[in-house]
């Protein structure tokens, strides 16, 4: 057989596609495991999630009629936390009477961390970890801590800026 005759025999040529179609197919969901859909986690008010944490609404939580308000502090769980995907930020409770809030947004590849579980907040796009205490990152790949924000805490009430 020529050459040229192994590069148009048809056996050649389809399974070459074959393999082609496999590699783009794998290519495809790969590519779609980076991405970052949030629709579910902001649409859904106060969904308890792995170890008591909660993906905070569109809108937050429950204020008492205080609209400046994110939250309440008796939606905050001690040793865990609340993400409010719609407003970019996650509350935590490290010990009782202790508020904090960091962006939730990873600082690996940006993408939204997903939930809170054993004390750390956590982006499963690729599996970092990060202190509800300070945000630093307890495991990577992450290369730096989440961004702190400033809370306020005002009777019930809790702010962040």
């Amino acid at each position: 057989m020529t050459e040229h005759q192994t590069t148009t025999d048809p056996r050649m040529t389809s399974r070459r596609h074959v393999l082609l179609g496999v590699g783009g197919v794998g290519a495809t969901v790969a590519l779609a495991a980076c991405g970052t859909d949030t629709d579910d986690a902001s649409e859904t008010p106060n969904t308890p999630i792995d170890g008591g944490a909660t993906t905070g609404g569109a809108t937050g939580g429950t204020t008492d009629g205080d609209a400046s308000a994110l939250t309440t502090t008796s939606e905050v769980p001690v040793g865990g936390g609340v993400i409010f995907a719609a407003q970019g930020v996650v509350v935590t409770q490290p010990t009782e009477g202790e508020f904090k809030a960091f962006s939730n947004i990873c600082t690996h590849q940006q993408c939204p961390v997903a939930n809170l579980d054993g004390g750390t907040i956590n982006c499963t796009c690729h599996f970092s970890a990060f202190s509800i205490s300070d945000g630093s990152v307890v495991s990577g790949p992450a290369p730096a801590p989440l961004e702190e924000k400033s809370v306020t805490v005002d009777g019930e009430n809790i702010s962040v800026a």
